[in-house]
């Protein structure tokens, strides 16, 4: 490989984990949709500090891989980061993550089965009545902001927060605790949620440490005096007839809170940043208020909230016309799967009509499929249809931002100026 190669594969390599490039999806979109017509995969073998690895850049491989769980596995390696990131945990004795994302087989089923009954849709249906309350709460509270907000910091953030909060058995006054440390989990790289810490390392550990200590809390709670909340569910959980094992349990509790709201979150602001740029997609809701489910699904496809996950080849394996040795691994890249022309018409157009959005890939699949996925859809439908029949008008008051995360990531600042009917 020459030089220039190398530079040219590590600068491609960087457009998925540089945490500063997404901060500007519509230039990251460009430049990945350039090479999803080049190729299927692209090897990253030449980036300093990570080990080799393929993106699967379209959405047949981003789907195959995601539904063959015996040949491709998460490992705790799930998410991608720097070599040494893996190798300072290791010899700090801190233990690798072990969330339902990291585990594998048996393991994986015993445990997601813990919860399962809770988000299986009639379960979800029955909590409608109260995501409806909570959705009403944050129109009002849109409408007492006299005009002018940042959706995404007032409106799409804390709304679902409240739901997850609820669902968990959070009291009110500790969301803002809460809100702080998914913040320190998934967008310790950006500076403005880096808050004093010196690095997005030490971010990252003091949320996760702060994490702890609250849900060990809760844990005592719950055992004395069982509630019909989430919460209760996992404190008491039991695998294999026994007790969940600390690490599993804390585990369990940081990725129900973080997955559960950050995602949904982004999902709602970014979907409502692409409507304030083509007010017909609102208008057009408002008209046809069925289009809602087709809305919510369009959202979760434009943004792709979660950016990625690895999957490591158990065996060698053939995909994308490119062959992996045992052990090697693959970048699931969502958002261009999300954006594959071969299967979305129009890719790069959000449209709320779309007969083809209910193909996203953003819910992952196979054994992994999202286990929220069926509140995350509840609750953005429940909110659209909410604005879509109330606004009278509603238009960008300002630059949106993205977040800085490789990983979990979306519009964090969407000032807007509206009018209610």
């Amino acid at each position: 490989m020459t030089t220039t190669d190398a530079a040219d594969t590590a600068a491609a390599g960087a457009l998925f984990c540089d945490p500063a490039l997404f901060a500007d999806m519509d230039a990251w979109h460009r430049r990945v949709a350039e090479l999803r017509r080049e190729t299927a995969a692209l090897l990253v073998d030449d980036l300093p500090g990570f080990s080799p690895f393929w993106v699967l850049l379209r959405h047949e491989d981003v789907l195959a891989v995601s539904r063959d769980n015996d040949l491709w596995h998460n490992t705790p390696r799930a998410v991608l980061g720097p070599d040494e990131d893996v190798e300072r945990m290791v010899s700090s004795g801190m233990p690798l993550p072990a969330s339902l994302v990291h585990l594998d087989g048996d393991d994986h089923r015993k445990h997601r089965k813990v919860t399962s009954d809770w988000f299986k849709p009639a379960a979800v249906r029955r909590r409608q009545p109260r995501i409806d309350e909570i959705a009403d709460l944050f129109v009002e509270r849109m409408r007492s902001l006299g005009g002018r907000c940042d959706f995404a910091r007032d409106i799409a953030q804390p709304y679902t927060l409240r739901v997850i909060m609820d669902i968990y058995g959070v009291p009110e006054e500790d969301e803002p605790l809460m809100l702080d440390l998914t913040q320190g989990i998934f967008g310790a790289a950006d500076p403005e949620f880096q808050g004093d810490a010196p690095d997005p390392g030490t971010r990252l550990l003091d949320a996760a440490m702060r994490f702890a200590q609250y849900f060990n809390e809760v844990t005592a709670d719950r055992r004395a005096c069982p509630r019909d909340d989430l919460a209760t569910v996992i404190a008491t959980g039991e695998v294999d007839g026994r007790p969940m094992d600390d690490l599993h349990r804390f585990w369990y509790y940081v990725i129900v809170a973080t997955a559960g709201h950050d995602t949904t979150s982004y999902a709602l602001s970014g979907g409502m940043e692409a409507m304030l740029r083509d007010p017909e997609q609102l208008a057009a809701l408002r008209d046809d208020p069925e289009l809602v489910v087709n809305a919510a699904d369009e959202c979760v496809r434009w943004t792709s909230p979660v950016r990625h996950f690895m999957r490591y080849a158990t065996r060698e394996a053939t995909v994308a016309g490119v062959t992996v040795p045992e052990g090697g691994r693959v970048l699931l890249s969502y958002p261009s799967a999300n954006r594959d022309e071969r299967v979305f018409r129009d890719a790069m157009t959000f449209d709320v009509r779309r007969d083809d959005a209910d193909k996203l890939v953003a819910f992952g699949g196979g054994a992994h499929f999202c286990l929220g996925s069926q509140f995350a859809r509840r609750e953005l439908r429940t909110m659209l249809l909410r604005l879509s029949q109330q606004l009278a008008h509603i238009e960008l008051d300002g630059d949106p931002e993205w977040s800085q995360s490789h990983f979990v990531s979306g519009v964090k600042h969407l000032p807007v100026r509206y009018a209610f009917r």
